[in-house]
């Protein structure tokens, strides 16, 4: 069912927002599903381009669809899972956004071709999405019935994860708001994964402990204090300059 005009205006930049909070929610936070959700029906809503969305995520090292904004992106997901490759499982496991801009062109992954183009799909991204650790927690699946549309989109995204790349550079001329809101929600959300990765460089400097000990003891800190895992990061970078 599609979003009504007055739900529209009442979420203009809850996406960019979303994406931003997520990057700064501690990994096993119980928000982090809802969250999920939410980002998952604002693309499929909020952007034109998108017809369809949906986040993979994997647990206990199976692939699950873990939102959707429909049965039909859950289709094309399971597709994937079924042969165990896939552009959602390469942006997952891969780490990077995973772009198909036309589906009946690709021979890479046979099974998810068959599925989106019987379901009348065109083109593809997907997006990794990640929690407070850095550490990838699932692909933000875009699936979108027209391929021209999706052009920009792609060129956005790719220029919020690899601003030296060549598709870098403003693309908000050929956005929509919503699209608008994912390339800025990703580029806030890279930012501050940037700065809660350099607060736990310094506890790692500090006390001789690995990555993932120093993002437990920063994760502590936050919980005891009763501060959030992003103001925490910020104490320890300013500590570090005092």
């Amino acid at each position: 069912m599609a979003a009504s005009p007055s739900w529209r205006r009442e979420q203009t930049g809850l996406l960019q927002e979303r994406l931003i909070v997520l990057a700064g929610t501690p990994d096993d936070s119980s928000l982090i599903g809802d969250d999920l959700v939410l980002i998952a029906r604002l693309v499929a809503d909020r952007i034109a381009a998108v017809d369809y969305a949906s986040v993979t995520s994997r647990y206990e090292g199976a692939y699950a669809t873990v939102a959707a904004s429909s049965d039909l992106a859950v289709a094309v997901d399971e597709a994937q899972y079924r042969d165990e490759t896939g552009p959602c499982l390469e942006a997952l496991d891969g780490k990077h956004p995973t772009a198909v801009p036309d589906i009946a062109a690709t021979m890479t992954w046979p099974g998810f071709r068959e599925k989106a183009l019987r379901l009348g799909l065109k083109a593809s991204l997907s997006i990794p999405l990640f929690a407070g650790s850095g550490q990838i927690i699932g692909a933000l699946n875009l699936y979108g019935r027209h391929a021209g549309p999706m052009k920009a989109l792609t060129a956005a995204v790719w220029g919020a994860y690899e601003p030296s790349t060549s598709v870098a550079g403003n693309h908000d001329d050929d956005l929509d708001d919503g699209g608008r809101e994912l390339a800025a929600g990703l580029i806030g959300a890279m930012a501050l994964r940037d700065m809660i990765q350099q607060a736990i460089g310094v506890i790692m400097a500090t006390t001789g402990r690995n990555a993932d000990c120093a993002y437990f003891m920063l994760r502590m800190q936050a919980a005891e204090s009763g501060a959030t895992l992003t103001d925490t990061a910020v104490h320890f970078i300013e500590q570090e300059h005092a």
